[in-house]
């Protein structure tokens, strides 16, 4: 792999992330792979569908040229539609068909990696459909974030907690931290020359304030701040919940607490989701 510290740095969270829902999905009986996840009409054989999907399409393989039936009822554009091919072609695949593919991907993607001579800032695809190109580093941050955000899908399901603040964990803190200024500025329209500041324990602790300068743009830095106008304190796994779309703003609210300004709390809990 390329000598940039950042590359082996992420290769190493992804790997540790998607060998560990290697090792959760193995002994897996058949019924147990039809679980429902927090994904929106995915169950536990879909979410490693889409990992495998993914993982295929960075490695060069060409996508299923497949006709999804019409009555998906969470395929609603053509982001979802792109999203759920991947899916479908598995849906009656086995457990061993899954895990032994799951395997075999992880094997070949672990050897491209490995055989990564690239720079840290060559331009690659993203990976999301319709996306614009992002550096190799980028993408393999949000590779070891998707995959972590979907083990944890997998562990929720099957009712087996754990990496909760794994390499892959601290990476995802970061993604997520990334996107809280648009959500306070702009989607939740904090008011200007005010802040925020989100408290988050657990596994993972960290405390982030939110400033909204004159001109409405919101910044993330580590500093406390003397009078926020809301303070928000919850666990890390919410927060990732949240964060993630896994949760009703509602149903994340009873496992929230605010402290000042309660309208621009719901605000910001309804538009706490960061990733499509």
């Amino acid at each position: 792999m390329s000598d940039h510290p950042n590359l082996q740095h992420y290769a190493d969270a992804w790997t540790q992330s998607i060998e560990s829902i290697s090792e959760l999905v193995r002994p897996l009986a058949e019924g147990e792979w039809n679980r429902r996840t927090d994904c929106t009409g995915w169950s536990v054989r879909d979410v490693v569908s889409h990992i495998i999907g993914i993982e295929c399409e960075l490695l060069g393989d060409p996508r299923p040229i497949h006709t999804l039936p019409r009555d998906i009822r969470h395929v609603t554009d053509e982001f979802s539609r792109h999203m759920e091919i991947q899916v479908d072609v598995r849906r009656h695949h086995t457990g061993p068909e899954m895990t032994s593919e799951l395997e075999y991907t992880i094997i070949r993607r672990s050897r491209q990696l490995r055989n990564e001579k690239r720079e840290h800032d060559s331009m690659v695809r993203h990976v999301l459909p319709g996306w614009a190109e992002v550096t190799l580093e980028q993408q393999l941050m949000l590779r070891a974030f998707d995959v972590w955000v979907h083990e944890q899908d997998v562990r929720r399901a099957l009712r087996l907690p754990g990496n909760l603040d794994s390499p892959a964990a601290l990476v995802t803190r970061d993604v997520l931290i990334s996107g809280l200024g648009p959500v306070v500025a702009e989607r939740a329209a904090a008011p200007r020359n005010s802040a925020v500041v989100i408290d988050v324990s657990g596994p993972v602790e960290f405390l982030r304030t939110v400033r909204v300068d004159e001109n409405g743009h919101g910044t993330v830095n580590g500093s406390p701040s003397l009078g926020p106008a809301v303070t928000l304190s919850l666990g890390w796994e919410m927060y990732v919940r949240l964060a993630c779309g896994r949760v009703r703003p509602e149903v994340a609210a009873e496992h929230v607490t605010v402290d000042g300004d309660a309208a621009l709390a719901k605000a910001i809990m309804k538009n706490f989701t960061v990733v499509p």
